[in-house]
Parts: structure tokens; C-alpha cells; sequence
């Protein structure tokens, strides 16, 4: 609708989390996390793909003793999304899941023992091209870094971040990428904007703890606007108390608001007034549950009225236009003569949705034919 986004990104250096690029230009990924009990494998693969059906393309296994590790083993066999396993203090843990098949680790150097612990897993990594995520977090900053500062600062999580990198950098391992993450949107957006400053690795973003479904989804979205604005992030993380589907569904909204990745609709939708002609919200909410399955990028306008109406939809790959029991329907800018019945709106719109999607997917995969 309006073109590429103006935002220029931060050069950055590449690392790929199984098949999935991270950093140097390549898209923006979107991952979650599983909340399930990682030794319940039926859940966590059942919660793992429908993460991936809306769109989830790394999900983050928390893996905290040997028998989550024997889990996870039997967790990547049956799924085929990348899989990071979240690892805190014992190296024997990520030794093991990196031989599961683990495509990237995160866990931070400095918290898992003596340097020959360390140079096992980083050589581990190294032999098996895993990369690793550092992931500095407000919550659980060193003790000695808590009491130099008195409380948490952007300048104590950059301090604890680049106490791991130095590790990394010593023994001369440089696939990694990092997070500073804090529940306070200020302090996780300070700290972001030092560590970009600093490093040149892949930058992981996230407002961690966000909160509930509709608070987290606000804080997330400020925190991190404020940061891919500016051009820094590589790949990123909704972390809400809620359904990790949610998360990827936010994920690509805030993306999408920025102009940095089309994926499925966007819905440009009225709050709806006393002038709608039909029930916009009740439209709206309805063809966003049932056309979730669509990943191709469309503008949809749906408009209760003739004063926004036919602007937006002139620039929309549909458009809907209300009027009194018949509304004006257009297709790629142009008013169509047919108008749709205000009784049957959902069914009508989304058969023309699907059809308009088909016919976009066709012409594109014609134009890489013939590329």
C-alpha cells in the first residue's frame, strides 16, 4: 500500500540459526518461545507446530536438566522449525543438546563454570556450526554489576553483555548474537542503543516480562518500534504471559506497522461511528480468525462509510465501502460494479480475499520462473 519502509537497518554481521538467516540484510525472524513442560514431548511438539502454522519461524526450548535434554532429542526429530535450546549454568546440558541437534544455544559464557567448561561448549559449537545467543537480562544482572550500579541501568546490561563477549571474542568464536533484555521499555531501549554501538553481531530484540496479552502487546510494541525505527534488530521476541502463537501474531504486526516485513493481511479498519452501515468490528474480527491461514501480503480496507471509504480503498488490493444495505466493493483501486449484500459480508469478502490471494501467489511464482 505504501511502498518500502524508509527504514535504514544496522549493518550487522550474519549467522544462520538452522536455516533461518540472522543479521547482514536478511528478513527480520520471528520467534517464540514454548511454554509447556519440556519433558511433556507430546505437548511442546504439539505447541511447536502451531507456532510454526501462523508463522513462527525459530521457537526457544527451555532445556534446564538432563532429562529435558533427552526430551529435547526426541522434540527435534519430530519437528523441522529451528530450535534454540535455552540452557542456564550447566555446560554438560548444552554439550548434549548440541549433539541432539540443537541449531543454536543460548546460553552465556560467563555463567557456566571455569574456562575449560567454557571452551568445551564454544568448541562444541564450533564443530558443529551451532551459533550461540548471549541474553543479558535486567531481572538477573550480576551481583557484583548490581551493586556498582544500585539498581539496573542500559549501562550495567551493556557492561554484563560485553563481560560475555570478550569470553567469545578470546576464543575467537564469533557466531553469536545478543539480547539486553528488561522489563522497562527505557532501560531495554538504552541498552540496546549502546550494545548497537559496540558490537557488529546480530542483535536479538525483546521487552521481556511484557505482560498479559494486551499490555505486553503495547509495551513490546513501543519498545521495540522505538528500536527497528532506528534501524536496530535482527530478529525478535514478543514476550507476553499468554499463547506463544500470540507472540508470533504481534511479532509480525509490529513488523508489518513499520513496513519491514509483509506477511498475510493488513486490515485497514474503521473504529466504526454512528455513520457505519454495517457491523465493521464484527466484519473485521471474523475475517481475521478465518483468513489466518493466509501468509500472502494484501491490504484489505474495510471502512463502515463513504467518507474514509473510497480513499482507502483506492489504495487497497480490496476495498470495502459502506452504504445502506448494499456497500461498494473495489478491487486493486478500482470501484467494481457489483456491490456486496451488508447480510452476508464475511462470506463474500473472504471468498474474494482467498481468490485475489491465489491469483497473487500465482503471478509470483510466474515472475521467479522467469527470473
Amino acid at each position: 500500500m505504501f511502498g518500502e519502509s524508509p527504514i535504514k537497518r544496522r549493518k550487522s554481521t550474519r549467522i544462520n540459526v538452522g536455516s533461518v538467516p540472522i543479521g547482514d540484510g536478511a528478513p527480520i525472524a520471528v520467534q517464540s518461545m514454548t511454554n509447556t513442560l519440556t519433558t511433556d514431548v507430546e505437548a511442546t511438539v504439539a505447541q511447536i507446530r502451531r507456532i510454526q502454522a501462523v508463522g513462527g519461524e525459530i521457537v526457544r526450548v527451555s532445556v534446564p536438566t538432563m532429562d529435558a535434554a533427552e526430551a529435547f532429542k526426541t522434540i527435534r526429530q519430530q519437528v523441522n522449525i529451528p530450535l534454540i535450546a535455552d540452557i542456564h549454568f550447566d555446560y554438560r546440558i548444552a554439550l548434549k543438546v548440541a549433539e541432539y541437534g540443537a541449531d543454536c544455544l543460548r546460553i552465556n559464557p560467563g555463567n557456566i563454570g571455569n574456562e575449560e567448561r567454557i571452551r568445551a561448549v564454544v568448541d562444541c559449537a564450533r564443530d558443529k556450526n551451532i551459533p550461540i545467543r548471549i541474553g543479558v537480562n535486567g531481572g538477573s544482572l550480576e551481583k557484583d554489576l548490581q551493586e556498582k550500579y544500585g539498581e539496573p541501568t542500559p549501562q550495567a546490561l551493556l557492561e554484563s553483555a560485553m563481560r560475555h563477549v570478550d569470553i567469545l571474542d578470546r576464543l575467537n568464536f564469533d557466531q553469536f548474537k545478543v539480547s539486553v533484555k528488561a522489563s522497562d521499555v527505557f532501560l531495554a531501549v538504552g541498552a540496546y542503543r549502546l550494545l548497537a554501538e559496540q558490537i557488529d553481531q546480530p542483535l536479538h530484540l525483546g521487552i521481556t516480562e511484557a505482560g498479559g496479552l494486551r499490555a505486553g502487546a503495547v509495551k513490546s510494541s513501543v519498545g521495540l518500534g522505538m528500536l527497528l525505527a532506528e534501524g536496530i534488530g535482527d530478529t525478535i521476541r514478543i514476550s507476553l504471559a499468554a499463547d506463544p502463537v500470540e507472540e508470533i501474531k504481534v511479532g509480525f504486526d509490529i513488523l508489518k506497522s513499520l513496513r519491514i516485513r509483509s506477511r498475510g493481511i493488513n486490515f485497514i479498519a474503521c473504529p466504526s461511528c454512528s455513520r457505519q452501515e454495517f457491523d465493521v468490528i464484527g466484519t473485521v474480527n471474523a475475517l481475521e480468525q478465518r483468513l489466518e491461514d493466509l501468509l500472502t501480503p494484501m491490504d484489505v480496507s474495510i471502512i463502515g462509510c463513504v467518507v474514509n471509504g473510497p480513499g482507502e480503498a483506492e489504495v487497497s488490493d480490496l476495498g470495502l465501502t459502506g452504504a445502506r444495505n448494499k456497500s461498494g466493493f473495489y478491487l486493486d483501486g478500482q470501484r467494481q460494479k457489483e456491490r456486496l449484500d451488508n447480510e452476508d459480508l464475511v462470506d463474500q469478502l473472504e471468498k474474494r480475499i482467498r481468490a485475489k490471494a491465489a491469483m497473487l501467489d500465482q503471478n509470483q511464482r510466474i515472475e521467479v520462473k522467469n527470473a
